[in-house]
This record gives C-alpha cells, sequence and structure tokens, in this order.
C-alpha cells in the first residue's frame, strides 16, 4: 500500500499483510479482549501520523464533497511515477472542465483501522464501503484525494484469484483499478490518516498474535499465518452445488413471506442474511423448502450479500404482492462450529466478547481463521455449555485454553428468538 501526499513523491506505508480488528457496529461497547491484557494499551503506542491511534480504532470522520468514479487499466506493480499519472488522469476524467459546473455530493468520508466508508452527508446512507486491505493507493493533489483499489474477480479453475486482466499493447497482463475522486480541505490530512490506519492496524494484528513487531520480520510474519489454515470455510462450503439451491416459494398475492432474518455476521467471507424463524402457517414454512438456519444468496435475482439488514428486509417486503418467488440459497445449520488452534498462551485468540457476545474480531487472525464471527452468541466451549455462564468465566475459560478450543454459536439475533428472549416480527 502506497499513498502520495503531495510532497512530490509516493511513500511506501503498509504492504505487509491485513486484518481489520474492529466492528463498527459495536464501537463504543465495554468489551474484553480474550486473552490479551494489551488490547487496550495498544492505542498508547506512538503510530506516526496526525489521529490518535485510538480514535483509528473507533474510526475518524472527515467531511468531503464525492466528485465521482472511474476506471484505469494498470500494470500489477507500476512504477511511482506511472502511479502519479493514474491519479492526475483520473482526476482529468472527474473534474469538470474549467467554467462548467463540477457535479458533486457531500459526503462523510469514514475512515478506521477496519475500513473506508463513504456516508451521504445529508441521509447517512452508505455510498461506497471498502475493507481497508483492498486498498492499493491513496494520493492527494492540493484539495483533491483519489482513492484507488483493485478489482477482484472470482477465483476460478483456470487462474489464481486473478483480477480483471487484459493484455497491453508490450504483452503484459494488465488489471483493473477503480478510483474515487474526493475534493476535501483536509485532502492532506486524510491520505496521511488513511496511512496511519494502516500502520495501527498491522502492529496490532501482531500484537494480537503474541508477536513483538521490532523483533519479526516479514518472513516471519507470513510464515506464522501460512500454519493457520482456514476452517469452516464459507467459499468451500459455498461452491459445493449440493449446499446451493433455488427454492420457489407460491403464495397469494397481498401475502408476506413469513420469515425472520438476521445478520450472517462480520467474520462471514460471504456476509449475507440467515433465516432465523419462520411464521406457522406462513408460505415460507408451508413450502417444506427453507430451514431455519439457511443463508439467502439472493431473491429473484438480485444479491443480498454484502448488503445492510435493513436493505435486505425492505428486499423481502417489497414481495408482498408477488405470487411466486425465487431465492437462491445455502444450506447451512443454525449453528456455527469453531475450530481454534492456540499453540501456547504466547498466541492471543484475537477476539473481545460481552455477556457471551463477540463484539470484535482481529482479521487474518487465529480467531478468525478458526471461523468466529463478530455478533455471534457463544454457545459451547470444548463442549461445555456456556449459555448461563457469567461474563467473567467466559473470558477465564477462553483466556486459558490452549491446543484446539472447539466453539458453538450463533448469531445473537438468532439465538434471543429462538430462546423467546424477543418475539418474532415476520415479514
Amino acid at each position: 500500500w502506497e499513498a502520495y501526499t503531495g510532497a512530490g513523491s509516493w511513500q511506501d506505508l503498509w504492504n505487509r499483510g491485513e486484518r481489520s480488528p474492529h466492528w463498527s457496529r459495536f464501537s463504543g461497547r465495554t468489551c474484553d479482549a480474550v486473552g490479551d491484557p494489551r488490547w487496550s494499551s495498544l492505542c498508547l503506542e506512538d503510530f506516526p501520523g496526525p489521529c490518535d491511534p485510538e480514535d483509528l480504532i473507533d474510526g475518524i470522520i472527515f467531511a468531503a464533497n464525492y466528485l465521482g468514479s472511474t476506471q484505469l487499466l494498470s500494470d500489477k506493480t507500476p512504477s511511482k511515477n506511472v502511479r502519479m499519472m493514474q491519479a492526475q488522469e483520473a482526476v482529468s476524467r472527474i473534474k469538470a472542465p474549467e467554467g462548467e459546473s463540477q457535479p458533486m455530493t457531500e459526503v462523510d468520508l469514514f475512515i478506521s483501522t477496519q475500513r473506508i466508508k463513504v456516508l451521504n452527508a445529508d441521509t447517512q446512507e452508505t455510498m461506497m464501503d471498502h475493507p481497508l486491505r483492498t486498498i492499493s493507493y491513496i494520493a492527494d493533489i492540493g484539495n483533491i484525494v483519489v482513492l484507488m483499489a483493485r478489482r477482484r474477480m472470482p477465483r476460478s479453475n483456470s487462474q489464481d484469484n486473478v483480477e480483471a486482466s487484459h493484455p497491453s499493447q508490450d504483452g503484459k497482463r494488465q488489471y483493473k483499478m477503480i478510483c474515487h475522486v474526493f475534493e476535501s480541505e483536509d485532502a492532506q490530512l486524510i491520505a496521511q490518516s488513511i496511512g496511519q490506519a494502516f500502520s495501527v492496524a498491522y502492529q496490532e494484528f501482531l500484537r494480537a498474535n503474541g508477536i513483538n513487531p521490532e523483533d519479526l520480520s516479514q518472513k516471519e510474519y507470513s510464515d506464522l499465518l501460512n500454519t493457520q489454515d482456514m476452517y469452516n470455510d464459507d467459499l468451500i462450503h459455498f461452491s459445493k452445488s449440493e449446499n446451493c439451491k433455488d427454492v420457489y416459494i407460491e403464495k397469494q398475492k397481498g401475502e408476506i413471506l413469513g420469515v425472520v432474518i438476521v445478520e450472517s455476521g462480520w467474520g462471514s467471507i460471504l456476509p449475507t442474511v440467515i433465516i432465523a424463524n419462520m411464521m406457522h402457517g406462513g408460505p415460507a414454512e408451508k413450502s417444506g423448502k427453507l430451514n431455519i438456519g439457511d443463508q439467502i444468496m439472493s431473491i429473484n435475482g438480485t444479491s443480498l450479500v454484502g448488503l445492510p439488514l435493513s436493505t435486505c428486509q425492505s428486499i423481502i417486503k417489497g414481495l408482498k404482492n408477488q405470487a411466486r418467488v425465487k431465492l437462491n440459497i445455502v444450506r447451512c445449520p443454525p449453528v456455527t462450529t469453531v475450530l481454534i488452534r492456540r499453540p501456547d498462551l504466547r498466541y492471543q485468540l484475537g477476539f473481545s466478547v460481552q455477556n457471551g457476545i463477540i463484539c470484535s474480531l482481529m482479521r487474518g487472525g487465529i480467531a478468525e481463521r478458526g471461523g468466529v464471527r463478530v455478533g455471534h452468541r457463544i454457545i459451547e466451549i470444548n463442549g461445555q455449555s456456556v449459555v448461563a455462564t457469567p461474563h467473567e468465566k467466559i473470558v477465564h475459560i477462553l483466556s486459558n485454553a490452549v491446543g484446539e478450543i472447539h466453539m458453538k454459536t450463533m448469531p445473537a439475533a438468532m439465538y434471543r428468538l429462538l430462546t423467546a428472549q424477543e418475539q418474532p416480527v415476520y415479514i
């Protein structure tokens, strides 16, 4: 990852891994970082940059004007001069000619160690949401900020996760780069803050895995992560044809589908919504084709992957006047099985918990690799039910667990419905 800060050259800021330590829905809550007494002290470290590191973990907001986006073709590793030329080309494409009115939208630019989000300043609706690790370059040119990210294509059998590619005149593979252009009086501060966010995220990730960043080489860091395989990998489960089905639900016009949906939980590789309850005698239940725990990938051809829960609910409510609904689902049990491999207590688990609910997660750490998801309620630890276990005891059990740590979890909202703590609202 590199940033151009207006000083005449590109600066290498961060290119040594990926993580996202914070889930913004839970910001402000008091959570215990399991097995890591240094979690809260990380913000006291001196990370160069304009922001307080603790603020970057929670997220900071800059006011800006969104001017537009464009797509460029680029070599995989362009030179520094080429990168600057790409940023300038993006600006020239988006900026209105002199004398003409510049279309723009007032936005709030949210920056954290997890992600960069662009929110409409008036409605606070999310216009863009990029995980921090997907950002390739950031440049500030005067009062203009250019945010660049490579566009990834689905993995195929013939390509090893190749981003969209086109041959150039010299035969080199070219990659699609999406460029977002903003205008702000704080352009340089924005670029510096994003660079600092990468630095804080990387240092925090290392410490969460029991590593002293000053003593760790890039190779040693990579070797550590390479020893941890992904468990409960969504992509593998979702790629098996027997788990994926198109389901058709017949109903009367004016009749609701009769389901309750909840979020699958951050940490899912393909975040979507889960069927948490079905109305007795409703179309969904009567069809016999849906189960609690099924993940809905699309409805009538509209993908729900990555959409906010409220948007997914609105889409389902909009089906009321239809007599036949097509759902693409993935069969999943309502309970998620987690397996964390922790060699010894030096390896921090890298997630925090409050009253049995997982409230933040270190991306790329051993917990995420084991299948831990934010927003899930822990049901069992190593075969022992913890649904009635006090918070302090849950933290103690996890903090001292080593070897293979087996857990069962489910979305906290689903747990509350199944245990009658909340009444279902069917849509």
